[in-house]
């Protein structure tokens, strides 16, 4: 899958009208990492694409592995769309694949200087994919500079970016949170000077993105709470930050009467071992659970950890029987087995916005969430739409989950209740239409500055008279 297997049969122009009222859009949705069941970049393009074609837009995916999954017309019941979804491959060299992490390519794997530069990066210990990605991706959109009206870059904040607007590319970034909230979190857990050297070399491509992201015209992100760390951990001016919430598939993610409920399930989603994710602390507050509720067990939706905090704690409190890894389930499987249980529960110490609170919302299951980042944003007031606890606080979560085992009445309130706030604020069409709007500002604007910048040119030729 490569770039130039797209390149001859680019569209022309649009005809007709999008759903909300102006003409269709060619778009191209830039994702350096596409994986749609690990972490939330891949199911925001997955999502997001799906339903700016519903509203009638052409959106062709520029990504790198893991490729991105999308969605087709008739995928879920529906017999058409009115736009269009297709995926083009950047393809890095996929230095982090499993099972061989941090390999070293063969001589006749390398093409260019950016493959060389990726795998420099790599060997002293930083992650290079922002910003190789950033620059195939320019190289290709100077190439086809007429196939698109806008570009939306999915948080890639890579140098090779800057300046496309010179090239009649208006540009358009979702930021999720800012990855320098990530290394904190990180070097606070790290256990020795070792680690903490290793953590600050990983992450030395937050520097370009915080240079990259002051010299944008326009941010989107997802939360208010990712709006405030976006101006003040990047210095990004409040006023080109601008919330468009995402959400819920709530055709999918919906109450099933069928889905018979397990006594004792807890829910959760761990994508990766992480202190960020807090996995940690609801193994901690599990075992404080069990001792009154046996039969109270976790289903983690994410791979088991081989060591780490997390194994180490499993091994601590003795639950290797009690907690449930699961990875690799389709959507439906996933929706199952949320539906399935009594609480879902997001233990996290920070998210940019938390779409498992949200998936588990649409369910009706009740959620037992922190206060961590943009998740009170999501998951709404405590005691009428989830239960909320104070991040890293393994005893608040036990606490509150064991409240929700122990009464059904309150699991039934709850549920009903986020479910109807999702539905109000958070589903993937909303957030769709949010988004389009940003896309005609922001090719408005582009085309004032240039007609702008001819007026200006032309002044300057003109001969001065009388």
């Amino acid at each position: 899958m490569t770039a130039e297997a797209t390149r001859d049969a680019a569209p022309g122009p649009l005809a007709g009208t999008a759903a909300d009222g102006g003409r269709p859009l060619r778009i191209a949705l830039l994702t350096y990492k596409g994986n749609p069941f690990c972490g939330g970049q891949g199911v925001y393009v997955r999502h997001l694409s799906r339903e700016l074609a519903r509203l009638g837009h052409r959106v062709e995916v520029i990504g790198a592995q893991p490729y991105p999954v999308l969605d087709a017309p008739g995928a879920d019941g529906e017999d058409r769309w009115a736009g269009e979804t297709t995926l083009t491959g950047l393809p890095s060299l996929d230095l982090y694949r499993q099972p061989d992490p941090f390999r070293t390519p063969r001589l006749g794997e390398y093409r260019d200087w950016i493959d060389v530069l990726e795998v420099a990066t790599m060997r002293t210990g930083g992650f290079p994919e922002p910003l190789t990605f950033s620059l195939r991706a320019r190289r290709l959109l100077a190439a086809r500079r007429g196939d698109f009206d806008v570009v939306h870059d999915n948080q890639t904040l890579g140098y090779g970016l800057l300046g496309l607007e010179r090239l009649g590319l208006p540009l358009v970034t979702t930021v999720h949170h800012p990855i320098t909230v990530d290394r904190r979190l990180e070097l606070a857990a790290a256990a020795d000077w070792r680690k903490r050297a290793s953590v600050r070399r990983w992450y030395g491509f937050t520097r370009m993105q915080k240079r990259v992201a002051r010299r944008l015209p326009r941010i989107l992100t997802v939360s208010g709470s990712s709006r405030r760390e976006i101006t003040e951990h990047l210095g990004v001016r409040p006023e080109r930050v601008h919330v468009v919430h995402i959400g819920a598939d709530t055709r999918l993610f919906s109450p099933d009467p069928a889905v018979p409920e397990i006594p004792g399930r807890i829910v959760t989603t761990s994508s990766a071992d992480v202190p960020l994710k807090g996995l940690v602390h609801l193994v901690e507050a599990l075992a404080k659970v069990r001792a009154e509720y046996p039969d109270a067990h976790l289903v983690v939706v994410g791979g088991r950890p081989g060591k780490g905090p997390v194994a180490d704690a499993l091994e601590r409190y003795g639950l290797g029987g009690a907690v449930e890894f699961v990875k690799g389930i389709s959507d439906r499987e996933l929706a199952d087995l949320v539906r399935g249980a009594q609480v879902a529960c997001v233990p996290s110490l920070y998210e940019g916005f938390s779409l498992p609170a949200a998936e588990a919302m649409a369910t009706g299951t009740p959620l037992v969430a922190t206060t961590g980042g943009a998740i009170p944003e999501v998951a709404g007031p405590d005691g009428e739409t989830c239960l909320a606890v104070p991040p890293a606080d393994a005893g608040a979560l036990a606490a509150a989950l064991g409240r929700l085992l122990g009464d059904a009445a309150l699991r039934a309130r709850l549920g009903a209740a986020g479910r109807e706030r999702v539905l109000r604020r958070f589903t993937w069409e909303q957030a769709a239409r949010g988004t389009v709007e940003h896309y005609r500002t922001a090719i408005g604007n582009a085309g004032r500055a240039g007609h702008d910048e001819n007026g200006s040119a032309a002044a300057r030729r003109a001969p001065v008279t009388g």
